[in-house]
């Protein structure tokens, strides 16, 4: 049996994982700049976590987990999502007694068995901010604003970020039935999911991708008006800030999120071009009970989460190129002294932080210069008999084509000098 990858996941080889690891570079730039710290929490938690937070009933729950038990008999889940993890490492040490706002970022793999796609993948990646500790409006605005700036960084453009209200406890559960009762006589014209959602969490017929049933929620009763009085007024305040700081929205009331938690603001960034029918970038909002109903004390929060690979599939082409560390030295070493004497220069180059590449089985020049240029190496230094007894190598500029000679004992400091003239 020929052994390969499990179906749904997929290695991230050189060539790709550059891309990925300057979407991280970014990331840790800009949330730093904005004083969101990272956090790495394990990829498994007990099942029970994610029940809670993202709902019994939800698809995630009960078709998408991979969830096992382990040798002691514990039920044990593969996160799904990054959320439920953060708020239950805040709770267990006690972030809440160190600040009074407790902002955090993460990076990392998630798992949800359904069908591959593309852009979509059993075992995903997520960038993930969570700031937990106010239910301040202008919370949600910088939040957003970050996310925008960090999208801008990427060079994304034409992309467009709409909000919404969702209410909370005391207004939502009324909309719901107003909701429920405006459904009913449409539920046979609608999908077989929006059926099931009907009676679990009515609110997803809102953002039903099926045209058909996307027709529908327009005439639906809007919940911008079943907002109570301190959701207006704290939906208004979050739009005044995004102003203030000239972040462009739109307000679309059918947008929703997919999982329990979610109350008063939500929104997603979405892609103008490109994309099709899945234009959504990212989504997130607001989350106040969610440390409260894992028994954590009342602490209000606000976060989003962004599939990597979806991510780096749209980013401008011109913002991926160059992005493989080229070397700063190739050695072509001609003989077999030249290539006993390569390996103490190769470190003694590295040990001052250059990026250095040889020839370990040797061979003639021609075909070591033609590597070193598959390299993309800015210089290559060559060492054969004639500059072993004269105790002078050649350096050359592999963009220019200048040439040096430059004495064994002065070879780092010449190296550098040569380098730093280019930069």
């Amino acid at each position: 049996m020929k052994i390969k990858s499990i179906k749904g996941v997929k290695d991230i080889l050189p060539g790709e994982i550059e891309k990925w690891q300057w979407v991280e570079s970014v990331a840790h730039r800009i949330f730093s700049r904005y004083g969101f710290k990272e956090i790495r929490p394990p990829i498994f938690e007990y099942t029970d976590l994610f029940k809670r937070s993202i709902g019994d009933t939800t698809d995630i729950v009960e078709k998408e987990m991979y969830t096992f038990k382990d040798k002691g008999g514990e039920e044990i889940t593969l996160r799904p999502e990054g959320t439920a993890s953060v708020v239950r490492s805040y709770i267990e040490h006690k972030m809440h007694g160190q600040n009074p706002l407790t902002k955090l970022y993460y990076f990392g793999p998630m798992f949800r068995y359904e069908r591959p796609q593309a852009g979509r993948f059993r075992q995903f990646y997520q960038i993930g901010v969570e700031a937990m500790g106010s239910p301040s409006p202008a919370i949600d605005a910088e939040v957003m604003t970050m996310l925008i700036e960090f999208f801008k960084e990427l060079g994304l453009r034409n992309l467009e970020l709409q909000i919404n209200s969702l209410g909370c406890k005391e207004c939502r559960p009324q909309y719901r039935e107003t909701l429920k009762s405006a459904i009913k006589p449409h539920l046979q014209e609608l999908c077989t999911n929006c059926n099931q959602r009907y009676e679990r969490n009515p609110l997803r017929i809102l953002d039903c991708k099926v045209e058909r049933d996307g027709e529908i929620a327009k005439g639906l009763p809007k919940i911008k008006d079943h907002l109570c009085s301190q959701c207006e007024q704290d939906f208004a305040q979050v739009q005044k800030f995004l102003d203030a700081v000239n972040t462009s929205y739109i307000v679309n009331d059918q947008i929703v999120r997919g999982l329990d938690y979610y109350n008063k603001t939500t929104f997603e960034v979405i892609s103008k071009t490109g994309l099709g029918s899945q234009n959504a970038v990212c989504g997130g909002g607001r989350y106040d009970s969610l440390v409260e109903d894992f028994d954590g004390p009342p602490t209000p929060g606000f976060g989003f989460a962004r599939g990597r690979e979806r991510l780096i599939s749209i980013l401008p082409e011109e913002k991926l190129q160059g992005l493989e560390q080229r070397p700063d030295i190739y050695l072509v070493c001609l003989g077999e002294e030249a290539q006993k004497l390569a390996f103490p220069i190769t470190h003694q180059l590295r040990a001052v932080g250059l990026y250095v590449e040889r020839e370990i089985e040797g061979g003639s020049m021609k075909s070591q210069m033609r590597k070193a240029n598959k390299l993309a190496s800015r210089f290559t230094l060559i060492i054969g008999e004639n500059e072993i007894k004269s105790k002078q190598y050649v350096l050359k500029n592999m963009d220019g084509g200048e040439q040096w000679e430059i004495a064994a004992d002065t070879l780092t400091e010449e190296v550098q000098s040569r380098l730093k003239s280019l930069d």
